[in-house]
This record gives C-alpha cells, structure tokens and sequence, in this order.
C-alpha cells in the first residue's frame, strides 16, 4: 500500500533495473551487495546479525514489522546492514513484547530502506543473475554518477569492522569448560548456548594471535559467523593453522567453518546467490539423517577440496549437494556452514553443541 504522505525512495541494481518505493528508516542513500533471506520471521535476528555488513537485505515475505522490535531477540549490540528492502512494512505492531517500530529501529541505526516495492520480482532477478550490487536513494539522484558508484562497490574486509576490539569474559554458573569464542562477527545466541551448557566464554578478537589463546589454557575454541569474503582473512587463516598443532578441541560456524578449511589447505567459492533463510535442507552424513537449517552465507567450502589426509565432508546442501559440513582427522575439530544456535528447529541442531561439550569433556578425561 502507498501512503501519498511518504517520501519516494528508488532502489537501482547494477545493470540499471529501478524498482520505484516510498522511503522508510533513515534518511539518505546506500551503496552495498542486495541479497535476499527467505525467512518468514526473526527479521529483528537478521537486522542484528553481523554477517550482513556490508549488504543490502531483501526480505522476501511480504510483511515485515508486525510484532514490532525488542531488547531481547538481538543477536549484536547494534546493526550493520548496509540497507533494507520489504514488500511491506507494518507501521502498527502488536505483540506482547513489542517494545517499538520497526521504522523507528532503523532510523536508530541509520538504516536506509525501501518498501511498497516488487520483492518477488526483485528476488528472480537475483536467482537468475545472481547477488549483484545496488543502491537504495531517497528524493532525486542523477544515475549514471550511481551506477559508477555502484559498480565500483565491494563488501571488502568488513571482518575487523564488526569483532569485538578487546578480550570480553562471560562466566557461567558453576563453570566447568573454559572456551575461547574467536570473534570474526558473532551472533550472541552462540555465546548463550556455550554459557548454559557450562562453559565460561573468552570473547577474543579476530585478530588475537595463537600464541595469546593458547595462553589462555582453553579447553575448547568457537570459531564464529562473521562477513565478507573468507580468502580475505589471511590473518586469522593464519592464526588457525598455527593452532592445529595444540589439539584443542575446536568448533566453527559459518564463516569460522571455512576459516578453518582455508586454515587445512582447502578452497572456497561464491555461491551463486547465497544460501540465506530459516529452510534450508542438510543431510547429516554419518547419521544419514536430514535437518531444516538456519543459514546466512554467500560463500562455500568446495567439499572435494578438503585434503584426505586433514578431514572429510560431514554435512551436504539437500538443495544443491554444497559442502555444509567438515570433520577433521589432524585435530579434534568439526565445522558446519549452518547455524545451529539459530534455533530453526527449533532445536534440531543443538546436538553439535553437546558434541563440542563432549569433544571437550574427551580430552579433559586424557589429561
């Protein structure tokens, strides 16, 4: 529906299709990589979630805001997205937790936004060409100077963007693990689940040096989701493998999971347009066993690229047969490309943090 009172908002892909809208969040205009999530709810998670830095984000359901925002389903302490694209925005919430707007959220942020647009349309263009990059402008603009800016535009290395700049402690109760969780762009909800299982969080940053977790006597290592490009890690890729030699009981996620196949000589590729939703199908290999997952990635392992001698694929796309999942033989290590603390089962997953507890309490017992 389009309000007259609103302002006109434009949004222009590189190869210099426009969809006509009306404005919402912050003012102005926005340069990033459009992508789309296919997610029904959980956009106030997506918003937050710092893999997205550096993106334009579609929502491809058709009504977004309708339960409004909180302080409570953050998954970081602010937003990132580069821009916001919905069918509709729903400028009356009603929820019993509601505690805003969705508008209001992302002018907070300084959001940029578009609504009233053809997302449908918007989406095939992206299954088709694939992800590409555009802009989001409010009021007028001259478009040959956009599409220059456009064109010209790369996510880049948004990594040390959105980790934490010094070390973080997160005691649980009665403690019994102590874990480092490497920040590459964490969601919170991975430092929840490792807390309630008993393990007191060390949040370091992407740059921490093996030499500075290693003197922190862990007993396990997350490597967390995060933005960007994996190859343009060369440091924490580094880091990594200079880590294997200690044998410390180690889990990814995400953007962690091909840090750490890079880190084992392995090599990783873009996805046409990203896996990115709350329905993503992946076979469980050793349990011959199906999950509906949670993702957000545009970037994958190439499963045949993974040395024998260093691991094997553990996990399958049931879409497109991509690498989900890698377990390690040279280290106690296992990662998936999934997000299981993103509760998409809601619980389906969760098992892989009980097996990285059990990875743990294993070597605990050896010592």
């Amino acid at each position: 529906m389009i309000f007259e009172n609103k302002k006109k908002a434009t949004l222009i892909l590189a190869d210099g299709t426009e969809f006509e809208g009306r404005a919402f969040g912050a003012d102005g205009s926005v340069v990033g990589e459009i992508v789309f999530t296919t997610a029904m709810v959980g956009y106030q998670e997506t918003l937050t979630d710092p893999s997205y830095c550096g993106q334009i984000v579609t929502q491809t359901f058709p009504l977004i805001g309708n339960y409004g925002v909180n302080d409570i389903d953050p998954e970081s302490n602010g937003s990132v997205v580069s821009g916001y694209i919905v069918r509709e925005q729903c400028e009356e919430p009603s929820n019993f937790r509601c505690g805003g707007k969705l508008d209001d959220y992302l002018k907070k942020y300084n959001i940029i936004g578009i609504y009233d647009i053809d997302t449908r349309h918007l989406t095939k263009i992206i299954r088709e060409s694939g992800v590409m990059n555009g802009a989001i402008v409010h009021g007028d603009f001259n478009k040959e100077e956009l599409l220059e800016k456009i064109r010209a535009y790369t996510v880049g290395k948004v990594v040390p963007k959105v980790s934490v700049k010094e070390k973080e402690y997160f005691p649980a109760e009665n403690g019994k693990y102590n874990v480092v969780l490497m920040d590459y762009g964490y969601k919170f909800n991975i430092r929840r689940e490792l807390v309630k299982r008993g393990c007191n969080v060390t949040v370091m940053p992407w740059n921490a040096t093996a030499d500075e977790i290693k003197a922190l006597n862990p007993d396990g290592i997350m490597l967390s989701n995060g933005p960007g490009d994996p190859t343009d890690n060369e440091e924490s890729i580094n880091t990594l493998r200079e880590l294997i030699p200690a044998q410390i009981p180690t889990f990814g996620i995400c953007l962690g999971h091909q840090l750490l196949a890079l880190a084992n000589g392995a090599k990783t590729e873009k996805l046409k347009y990203g896996h990115r939703g709350g329905n993503q199908p992946v076979r469980d290999i050793a349990l011959d066993r199906t999950f509906i997952t949670s993702q957000n990635h545009g970037y994958a392992v190439i499963g045949d690229s993974v040395p024998a001698e260093c691991g094997e694929v553990s996990h399958v796309n049931g879409n497109d047969g991509t690498c989900e999942g890698v377990r390690y033989h040279n280290a106690p290590a296992f990662t998936v490309q999934f997000h299981p603390e993103a509760c998409g089962g809601p619980k389906d997953t969760a098992y892989l943090f009980d097996e990285f507890i059990e990875l743990m309490e294993g070597k605990k017992s050896c010592r």
